[in-house]
Formats: C-alpha cells, structure tokens, sequence
C-alpha cells in the first residue's frame, strides 16, 4: 500500500536557529510534492507523538504542531544514536536516514582495509599503539589526526628532513616545532595531542597545483530510486604554504583542475575511478553505520597520479558549492528524492 500523495518529511537539525536556514535551501532546490518541515531533538513530545516543527505554509513561516513524519532526514550532526532510535521505533526502521554521520575515522579505515579497496587506503594505525619515532623513520611523512575529527581540526603533519631534524606543522607547513636529532618527537606529541584517540596516518606525497595543496572531494548520495550515485566532484586549492584543504583559498570543478595535475590520457580514467570507489566506499560505510543517504569521500593525488583515499565525512559541507551553481540543485534536491523513496516503501 501507498502512503498518501503528500509524503511528510522532516529534517532533524541540531538547533532551533539555524531551522529555517536548512529548510529554506531544501525548500528552494526540490521540485517533488512532499510536505517538509524542520525540528530538533528538544522539539519532540515523544507521549504526543507529535513535533513542534517549522514549516512555510502560503509563504509564511510558521511553528506548528506536526505528527510524527514518514522519514527522518538527519542532519543534526552526532555519533549518539538514542533520538534516531526512537523514532524508528515510531516510524518504522530504516526510516531515518544518517544515522550516525559524526564517523569514527578509525572504524572506517578498518573497513575499507577489509574490502576491496584496500590499495586506496594509507597505511593508519592508532598512535598509542605505536611507535611514532619509528613509523616517521619509515614514511619520512606522517599526519596525525583526530578518530573523530572535522575541518581538518587538530591535524598534524610531521616530516623528517634529510638533516634528520623532525618537523611538526600544525595547517601551515612551517613547522610549529622542530625536534632535533637527539629530542623525543614522541614526549613532544603526547604533550601536544593530550588525550584524545588519535590516528598516524603514512603521508602521501601529492602532486600539486602551483605549489599549492590540491584535494578531491566526491559527494555521494542516493536518488530517487535508493540508488548510491556522485552529485559532485570538486577540488578544493589550500592557500599557500598550507596542507590543510579544509582552509581552502579557492574550490573548483574537478574538469577545471585535472588537466592541470595529470596527464590528458589520464584524466578519464582517474574520473571513472573517482565514481566506482566512492560509490564502493558508501556501500562499505553503510555496511558498518546503518541506513546512510550521503557521505562525502576525500581523495588525493599522489605524484604518479595514483588516487588515494583520506578519509570519509557523515555530514559533507554543501556551503563549499556555493559559487558552483551547476551543482546546488543535485546537492540539496537528492536528500528529499531519497526521503520521498523511502517514503514509498511499505513500513517493515
């Protein structure tokens, strides 16, 4: 059986300000007959069933009373799974999608090192299950970086130089602070990284534009038909001297950027891999972190063109699209294509 013509869709976000900015853009960009509305965790009465939710009704922005709706599109980002829970419990499971989208780095890389594709995947491991002095003597670069981590926060780069000295950079590459030869670089981190879990990551060597750090970011969500398919492919430039992509200075179309860092025999093949594994690569997470509607995968190039994966993002940026319109409507439209699907599909 068929739910009514006018499926309800509600957008879970993480404060009441910022309700009628999302739903504004997910208003703007669909053209499906949905009913949508915006809440978060404080607003449901869970004895009600209902929601304290915001919604435009005849051009007016208005707080109403709704029932619970037939699926949940999360964007409140988190890594507990308590509110999700119950609300499939009330709508019906798989019901909600991203559940979790706040991703242990960690968990995820074991993942992809299991599947197929292991040969995309840096060499990681857990830095307090390591030697660092030795991993750095090997490599000559490593990042460390945050389990849980977003923007780039807290990620370092590490370097040994051919004088031996060992570089620690913090988003620029001029180093923060040098350890000599004879100076523990492990006593020197432990004091810096406290105790958060942390990751050592071996350093890709990556061709750059202009001395200037390049990444590839794929976004990938699923359509109407429940299907995983890519909605963007951009590369965001860091300023100079910088390694952190997140602080990019510009971001560009991928097609603008490639020819620029491959050959042109190569750029066709890097862009059908792009597709294949980020696509793999959401398969794979939704295998590990429940019912998922999109994810961003971040790439790099190394200097023989090999493409490796950095990491994974639960709750891609869609401001970095700001200035690429060709991309904004398949960004924000997607998410309410995958929720009308869901929608349509007779509860469990």
């Amino acid at each position: 059986m068929r739910l009514e013509n006018r499926p309800l869709i509600g957008i879970l976000v993480t404060k009441r300000s910022s309700r009628k900015r999302i739903l504004e853009l997910y208003r703007l960009y669909h053209s499906l007959n949905l009913k949508l509305y915006a809440f978060t965790p404080a607003d449901i009465l869970w004895k009600e069933q209902r929601i304290i939710g915001l919604s435009l009704k005849k051009g007016i922005w208005k707080q109403s009373s709704f029932p619970f709706p037939h699926v949940v599109y999360n964007r409140c980002f988190n890594k507990k799974l308590v509110t999700i829970q119950r609300l499939e419990k009330a709508i019906g499971r798989n019901k909600c999608f991203n559940n979790i989208n706040f991703f242990n780095k960690w968990d995820l890389y074991n993942l992809l090192k299991q599947s197929n594709l292991k040969p995309y995947v840096p060499d990681t491991f857990l830095y307090n299950e390591v030697k660092v002095s030795e991993l750095i003597e090997k490599y000559k670069l490593v990042y460390i970086k945050p389990s849980y981590g977003f923007k780039g926060k807290s990620v370092y780069r590490v370097e040994l130089t051919d004088n031996g000295d060992i570089h620690i950079s913090l988003h620029s590459l001029n180093p923060r602070y040098i350890c000599r030869k004879d100076e523990s670089v492990q006593e020197k981190l432990n004091e810096l990284l406290g105790p958060k879990k942390y990751m050592v990551q071996q350093g890709i060597r990556l061709s750059q534009l202009d001395h200037q750090y390049v990444d590839i970011r794929v976004l990938v969500q699923k359509d109407i038909l429940g299907e995983w398919t890519v909605s963007a492919i951009t590369s965001r430039v860091a300023y100079e001297n910088y390694f952190n992509t997140s602080m990019c200075e510009t971001i560009y179309d991928v097609v603008e950027i490639l020819p620029q860092l491959v050959s042109l025999e190569n750029i066709n093949e890097i862009l059908r891999s792009l597709h294949e594994i980020s696509v793999k690569a959401a398969q794979e997470a939704e295998t590990h972190m429940g019912s998922l509607g999109e994810l961003s995968v971040d790439f790099v190039l190394d200097e023989q063109s090999k493409l490796w994966i950095i990491e994974l993002n639960g709750k891609p940026q869609k401001d970095i699209y700001k200035n690429l319109k060709c991309y904004k409507r398949k960004i924000y439209s997607r998410p309410l294509e995958y929720a009308y699907y869901l929608s349509q599909i007779e509860r469990e």
